[in-house]
């Protein structure tokens, strides 16, 4: 789950990993364009132009709204695409008593409804990183 919600940070231009600045700088700069696409997409459509052009009339440069609301709208597809190929025993979201993750069901999305995880999506990453650091105690 923790690469989960690191996707959803990325996304939503909330990373704080300083490493490689200028990978990072051009992955910005490909998400700037990918919600700038869908922005004027959306400014497009004559069904949703007013909604789009009132919702993000002031986020035009990072889109940052633009990209929380993609990310809560299509988190679930990101998640059936990170588990559905993924093997039941493919090391992810439950701790077993030999400190690996397991899948904690073996369905597409890998828990009781399939729905992505939601304990750490929304945790600042970098408390998510004190946890990590903990486990390797």
């Amino acid at each position: 789950a923790r690469s989960f919600a690191d996707i959803g940070d990325i996304v939503r231009g909330k990373d704080l990993y300083l490493g490689h600045e200028q990978r990072k700088k051009e992955l910005e700069e490909k998400l700037k364009k990918i919600f700038a696409k869908i922005y004027r997409d959306l400014t497009n459509d004559r069904t949703k132009k007013v909604e789009a052009e009132k919702r993000y009339k002031n986020d035009t440069e990072n889109y940052y709204q633009l990209r929380e609301d993609w990310w809560t709208a299509n988190r679930d597809q990101v998640w059936k695409a990170l588990t559905c190929s993924a093997h039941n025993t493919e090391e992810y979201f439950i701790q077993s008593e030999k400190n690996t993750q397991l899948f904690s069901n073996p369905r597409c999305g890998h828990n009781k409804d399939g729905a992505p995880p939601t304990n750490l999506d929304y945790v600042p990453q970098f408390l998510r990183w004190f946890e990590e650091w903990a486990e390797d105690l």
